[in-house]
């Protein structure tokens, strides 16, 4: 398996990966599955800034992983929301885990100093959300800071929010501005172990 930056070409089998988790699942808050333009679009626009990444293997995508803005005012610039999906099928071996590592390490060679995880969290575990997506991140080393009671309808039920952080980075009282991952070139991201499209 190998971990490398996506592209909009990649769009039509990310969103096969997707399209599961909007229509059977409450892991996605989604009620829509997104046209194949619109992903390209959320692709393309992830990628001005933060990265996009999926995990191969034998030119099968497995998985994708990508950051965004959290909130989205400037004082938040050092923190990044994160965001993954496995193929079904694919789960617990290991994709995840290639997936959150190397987020992490672009994440901190761009200075982003925290990591931040939205996951839907249910009352009582059913059969459209579990909390295996808040074991997995407590695994990956996020601690949960915050509850939202019924904050998400999906399936005629209401579903918990939760946010999970990471901090990756030393807070300094000035910053090292963000480098955003358009402007990370072949070598950066190489010497990171994460391959070019």
């Amino acid at each position: 398996m190998r971990i490398r930056g996506a592209d909009t070409a990649d769009a039509q089998e990310l969103l096969a990966i997707y399209a599961p988790y909007v229509e059977e699942t409450a892991i996605s808050f989604e009620y829509d599955v997104p046209t194949e333009k619109e992903f390209e679009r959320r692709i393309q626009t992830t990628l001005e800034k933060y990265p996009y990444l999926v995990a191969e293997h034998n030119n099968e995508l497995l998985g994708y992983a990508c950051t965004g803005p959290f909130v989205g005012r400037a004082a938040y610039g050092w923190s990044a929301e994160t965001t993954i999906y496995v193929k079904k099928g694919c789960t617990r071996q290991g994709t995840g885990r290639a997936l959150y590592e190397a987020l992490e390490r672009v994440s901190g060679a761009q200075n982003i100093l925290n990591l931040n995880a939205c996951i839907g969290y249910p009352e009582t575990e059913d059969e459209y959300l579990t909390e295996n997506s808040v074991k997995f991140h407590r695994h990956m080393g996020y601690r949960r800071v915050g509850l939202f009671h019924n904050s998400g309808y999906k399936f005629g039920r209401w579903y918990h929010m939760v946010w999970m952080e990471k901090l990756i980075g030393k807070h300094a009282k000035s910053p090292e501005p963000i480098i955003p991952f358009s402007r990370m070139d072949r070598r950066m991201l190489e010497a990171l172990d994460i391959h070019c499209p």
